[in-house]
């Protein structure tokens, strides 16, 4: 089933992913490697990896870019975390791919963020089978706030960051 997307999930920028593929956002070195097994979340692309795929495990620090590109500071809402990128330049996602990462039984943190880069809230999302619908459900009730600037989608079970979205 095809789900009408209204929010455009957005991956990691062209530019972050050029300095991430040389340096991370904790200063460590980016070290591509052959994906033997396949499935990892890629980031840059918004699609899961395919044995055989050079992808690489980098640092990230979205709200830290993102306050960066929007002159604010986030304070202690910056973070980092571990996310899988292809170890070269893949050309983005898909047009049309619809909500990324949206597969049923799967848990999601949907987390909200101001203009100051400050949380406003978030929910613990479950996926049902029309999963698409559901994380385009929870994107429609966060941007019902007028205080919504952005929302980070993240997997639950690893705390880790799939990907923004920002304000239509």
């Amino acid at each position: 089933m095809t789900t009408l997307t209204t929010h455009t999930p957005l991956p990691i920028p062209p530019a972050a992913l050029a300095a991430l593929r040389l340096r991370d956002d904790a200063g460590r070195p980016c070290l591509p490697y052959e994906d033997q097994e396949g499935g990892a979340p890629l980031r840059c692309c918004l699609r899961r990896s395919r044995p055989g795929e050079l992808i690489a495990l980098v640092s990230y620090a979205p709200l830290r870019r993102w306050a960066a590109e929007t002159g604010v500071d986030p304070g202690a809402y910056d973070e980092q975390g571990p996310v899988f990128v292809h170890g070269a330049d893949c050309g983005g996602p898909a047009a049309g791919s619809g909500q990324p990462f949206a597969q049923a039984g799967a848990v999601r943190a949907v987390r909200r963020y101001d203009a100051a880069g400050r949380i406003l809230g978030g929910r613990v999302l479950t996926l049902p089978e029309a999963a698409g619908e559901a994380v385009e459900q929870a994107l429609e009730e966060a941007f019902a706030d007028p205080d919504t600037a952005l929302v980070h989608v993240r997997a639950v079970e690893f705390g880790c960051f799939l990907f923004e979205v920002r304000r239509p």
